[in-house]
């Protein structure tokens, strides 16, 4: 498989298909309520920050879901997963779903090419963990639940992996490491921070081409996770896992509330012009704006700035209330603000 991002338009269905090689992890945390998930992937060519969404889904205090290998973007199987996880099915049911209903054009429908790992909390006190790895998906592949036959909460995962010990050393930091789901998630992806252990970036060095992390805390709002970081595609010689291992620490520096106060917008209410400051080394990468009914009205990759100062024009919004996420590699901040 070559080590570019490959992408397919089907024309009859408007679906891309990405040869998604992946290791990752999602996990809960029994304690705290807290779920998560992690990845790293030798995939080129990618910019936006918010690839996450087409890799994993978290339904904060009742599970998460990885969904890799041959993905669709748009990906309607990881869509129909988190319906049929907040319909109340178990992760070995929706894992059973998705084999019996595969909605992917990429692979001809078949889920043979997929890959996922589902966790989550039974609603009873305990927790679940269920995995599938296609036979089609390339070797090295393997999915893994622990930490053991009685007790599960967390699922790895890898395709196209060096071998074996991708696995092995993601579950062995992850079982060893002491602190919050996100050192443990971190140090998990740690544990594969070697050349090639995604095989196809071993020419280049590096693990992988680009990383992420996550994890939602109970009561956050599905749109505004406690933590959320993402390294895009990096440069042959640039290790992903690092990046990522660097705003991680700069996360843990910040006050809970600092990156909040360091992302601030006036006037509110405003009549024409919103102006973003954001006072944080990590450079802005995007911005939404969504109406009360969650319907996306502005979606910006680049705006016009002067320093730290950016100035969005919302001149053309009717009045009334709207929701601004504001994206850095830092994380994301949704603000409210009014059109007069």
């Amino acid at each position: 498989m070559k080590k570019i991002l490959q992408i397919i338009i089907i024309v009859f269905v408007c679906q891309a298909s990405i040869a998604q090689d992946t290791f990752s992890i999602v996990a809960l945390d029994p304690l705290t309520g807290e779920i998560g998930s992690a990845a790293a992937s030798c995939v080129d060519g990618i910019t936006d920050p918010d690839f996450i969404d087409f890799l994993t889904r978290i339904i904060p205090n009742r599970g998460g879901i990885m969904s890799q290998a041959l993905i669709c973007v748009p990906n309607p199987n990881l869509a129909n997963a988190a319906t049929q996880m907040e319909a109340g099915l178990s992760p070995l049911e929706i894992i059973d779903y998705l084999l019996a209903n595969d909605v992917c054009s990429a692979g001809n429908f078949n889920p043979e090419e997929r890959q996922y790992g589902i966790v989550d909390f039974d609603g009873q006190g305990g927790t679940r963990a269920a995995g599938f790895t296609g036979s089609l998906n390339q070797s090295y592949a393997e999915h893994r639940l622990g930490p053991s036959l009685t007790v599960k909460t967390y699922s790895i995962q890898g395709n196209i992996l060096a071998d074996v010990s991708v696995i092995d050393n993601m579950e062995n930091n992850f079982n060893n490491t002491n602190g919050t789901l996100a050192d443990k998630l971190m140090a998990a992806l740690q544990g594969a921070n070697f050349p090639g252990a995604d095989s196809r970036c071993l020419s280049d060095g590096t693990s992988s081409k680009l990383a992420y992390l996550m994890v939602y805390r109970p009561d956050d709002d599905p749109a505004d996770p406690y933590l959320r970081l993402s390294v895009p595609s990096q440069p042959a010689g640039v290790e992903p896992i690092d990046v990522l291992q660097s705003l991680y620490d700069n996360f843990l520096s910040l006050d809970e509330n600092d990156l909040k106060e360091q992302i601030r917008i006036f006037p509110n209410p405003t009549t024409s012009v919103l102006t973003i400051r954001i006072d944080i080394s990590e450079a802005f990468s995007g911005l939404t704006v969504t109406d009360i009914f969650g319907k996306m009205i502005i979606d910006k990759k680049h705006l016009a700035n002067n320093g730290s100062r950016y100035d969005l024009d919302i001149r053309n919004l009717q009045s009334g209330i709207y929701f601004l996420k504001v994206k850095t590699f830092e994380g994301n901040k949704i603000f409210k603000f009014i059109k007069k």
